[in-house]
């Protein structure tokens, strides 16, 4: 029986990222008829709740295109397209990596206390202590 050599079918979808790159990427700001908004929720088949920078929680679809390739978490800052004819729903058009989203807070786009910074523990930052007695155990 022939191996499957070919990248066609499922074997197409289990290769590389090739899109995703670690260079930095542009910083795309807001323009009129968008919003910054913070996920709250994850809903199911491509929905999420989102708190909008302007007060507002809307339900949030995200698009087809995003919806296997970026993967969106609860707390991520996304930009939202709003919708004329519903106020109450939008659609998630860009995910912010945290960098991005520390830029757009230094540039004041974001207030102040959305992004939170990861935290890092380790013992050479003395968040955790480590005594000899702990590792005579093991």
């Amino acid at each position: 029986m022939p191996k499957n050599k070919g990248k066609s079918g499922k074997n197409r979808k289990k290769g590389k990222n090739e899109g995703e790159d670690d260079e930095k990427r542009e910083l795309v700001l807001k323009e009129e008829g968008q919003e910054y908004a913070q996920v709250k929720q994850m809903l199911r088949n491509g929905w999420c709740e989102a708190m909008c920078i302007d007060g507002t929680k809307r339900l949030c679809h995200i698009r087809g295109k995003m919806q296997k390739k970026v993967w969106i978490a609860t707390g991520d800052i996304v930009l939202v397209g709003l919708r004329e004819y519903q106020d109450d729903k939008a659609d998630v058009i860009h995910k912010y990596m945290a960098d991005e989203a520390r830029s757009l807070q230094k540039l004041g786009q974001l207030p102040a206390g959305i992004v939170k910074d990861d935290l890092v523990c380790c013992a050479c930052h003395g968040c955790l202590d480590f005594d000899d007695e702990d590792f005579d155990g093991i």
